[in-house]
């Protein structure tokens, strides 16, 4: 059986997904977000500590795994994990960046429980879509993804909200490259192998 994808079709998803990025809320919670993690993790030697659970703990391990390539250390904490042990990752002057949809994903609540347990002043950076949700109460700062319907036919599956979820996370990184004067030769001193390593080698050395 062979089903005909129409132009028509595609662009209608590119245009949503699309619309949905430039509606992303540009407030001032960005610059608060930038300021914590310069804080915590360039000035006084902490680290993000990035989790979500499902296809969102999916965007945070890239969004962890960019930021350490471009000068901000960064691990991915899966939460429920967090609950067996691996919590102690969390150390004095480490800062959360927690990504949920809903905001009321029932192992990342758990999550913020167990971490202020271990560590009352830990500062914490929520993604979500509900800036009215139980996880956007407990957050320092909150980066709305502007709550934009899924291109899913069943309006289920994450498919936008997972699009502006990296896209978030592409603002916080290239803000806080720029807040820290993060240079090619860094670049170069973190990323050694294939095409990227040998660009930003060459560029550092000035060839």
């Amino acid at each position: 059986m062979k089903y005909n994808v129409t132009e028509s079709d595609l662009r209608s998803i590119l245009e949503a997904e699309a619309a949905a990025i430039k509606a992303i809320p540009l407030t001032y919670a960005y610059s608060r977000a930038v300021e914590l993690i310069v804080e915590q993790v360039d000035r006084k030697g902490g680290k993000l500590v990035v989790s979500g659970m499902g296809k969102a703990g999916q965007i945070g391990m890239n969004i962890a795994t960019t930021f350490c390539s471009t000068g901000t250390p960064a691990v991915f904490l899966h939460p429920a994990e967090a609950q067996h042990g691996d919590l102690g990752i969390i150390q004095r002057h480490d800062l959360l960046l927690l990504i949920s949809n809903s905001g009321k994903t029932s192992e990342i609540l758990k999550l913020v429980e167990l971490a202020h347990v271990l560590n009352p002043d830990l500062k914490i950076i929520v993604i979500t879509g509900d800036t009215d949700s139980p996880l956007a109460e407990m957050a320092d700062v909150t980066l709305h993804t502007g709550g934009a319907p899924e291109v899913c036919p069943l309006g289920l599956t994450p498919t936008t909200s997972t699009t502006t979820m990296t896209v978030i996370g592409d603002l916080l990184v290239v803000s806080v490259m720029k807040a820290i004067g993060f240079k090619v030769e860094d670049y170069a001193k973190r990323h050694h192998g294939g095409y990227l390593g040998a660009k930003s080698a060459a560029e550092a050395s000035g060839k």
